[in-house]
């Protein structure tokens, strides 16, 4: 059976192996390595993700804290590591309350299948060069098409719940995710022409000679400006401005569905850092003295810590200059960068 990715395929040899003296037919036999391959493979992911997230958390809270001279979580386990475990307890024992205007059935869908589509994409990004879960050469293409639902995912969130104030806040992240849909093409545009190809492993492969960070700055700049409003942080979380838009398209949700966007925040994070280090900083390659996963680990740490300070010192941009700043300074770099990339290495 022919199965693309790498490590996939190592696990499916070694189930039909243990499994094939058992199971009479090869069909059967087969398809069962697959699945199993898969979940083992879905198993690892989620394992990753959670200790990210966890750690994420916590970090956060605690440069946050420090930077405004607070102490942060302090008493549940060693250096309040284990607050955010009690957090996490005390917002899935509350009870799930759904509004009475809300559209029930959309309303309680809408939110668990963001997660899924962002969790769905860590299956196409390359972790090293044999640890990918599905590795396709359009990739790229697979990837950016996900993320393009996420601005009509985040209105029916708000919309869903039939609050003027969720409806009102939800279109206003779809205008700034629109917004920003532009300079990001253009910059992926540039990417792929740089590369010759929509594979992300073709394109990491092709960084060996240099780092698409180093040789295409404005693009970089550009892409990590425009993550932040499509991860809807500071200074681009309006989903958040107290004063004028309550919690947002989240106004409504009850504790258990607010720890699900607490979730979702570090999901994006996770998979924002990953895309930047994998198109940027040539994912897992460095010098072989650690491994290649331990690389891109560092690398997307590195990418975290500074969306936390971003977060941290920042102050939130009103609507207006976030367009102002999408529309008439990030697009045209974006250009400059497409033209200055076809003029000095394609052409």
């Amino acid at each position: 059976m022919d199965i693309g990715s790498p490590a996939i395929a190592a696990y499916f040899s070694y189930v039909y192996h243990l499994i094939s003296s058992t199971v009479q037919s090869d069909l059967m036999a087969g398809i069962i390595s697959l699945v199993v391959a898969f979940v083992v493979f879905l198993i690892i992911l989620s394992v990753m993700f959670s200790i990210f997230s966890y750690i994420f958390g916590w970090i956060e809270r605690k440069m946050i804290a420090r930077a405004h001279s607070r102490h942060g979580p302090t008493y549940v386990g060693k250096y309040g590591f284990l607050q955010n475990l009690a957090d996490v307890l005390k917002l899935i024992s509350k009870e799930h309350i759904v509004p009475h205007n809300a559209d029930t059935p959309l309303f309680q869908t809408i939110l668990p299948l963001i997660v899924a589509v962002f969790m769905t994409l860590l299956v196409f990004i390359p972790f090293t060069g044999s640890f990918v879960g599905i590795n396709t050469d359009l990739g790229l293409l697979a990837v950016f098409i996900a993320l393009s639902f996420t601005p009509l995912l985040l209105f029916l969130a708000g919309w869903t719940s039939g609050n003027k104030f969720g409806s009102i806040s939800a279109q206003r992240s779809v205008v700034i995710l629109i917004s920003y849909e532009i300079p990001l093409i253009l910059v992926v545009a540039a990417i792929a022409m740089m590369a010759g190809s929509f594979s992300l492993t073709s394109i990491v492969n092709a960084q060996q000679s240099g780092w698409y960070g180093l040789l295409m700055p404005i693009g970089l700049v550009v892409f990590f400006i425009v993550l932040l409003a499509e991860l809807e942080r500071p200074p681009f979380d309006l989903r958040e401005a107290d004063n004028e838009l309550i919690a947002g398209w989240l106004t409504d949700v009850s504790a258990p569905y607010y720890g699900l966007s607490l979730l979702l925040d570090y999901t994006r994070v996770f998979v924002g850092t990953l895309l930047i280090s994998v198109l940027f900083l040539g994912g897992w390659l460095g010098p072989a003295i650690i491994p290649q996963f331990a690389w891109l680990m560092i690398k997307v740490v590195i990418l975290s810590l500074l969306i936390i300070v971003i977060r941290a010192t920042f102050v939130r941009m009103r609507i207006d200059r976030v367009l102002r700043t999408g529309w008439l300074y990030l697009t045209p770099l974006a250009v400059v960068n497409l033209l200055i990339t076809f003029l000095l290495f394609i052409k």
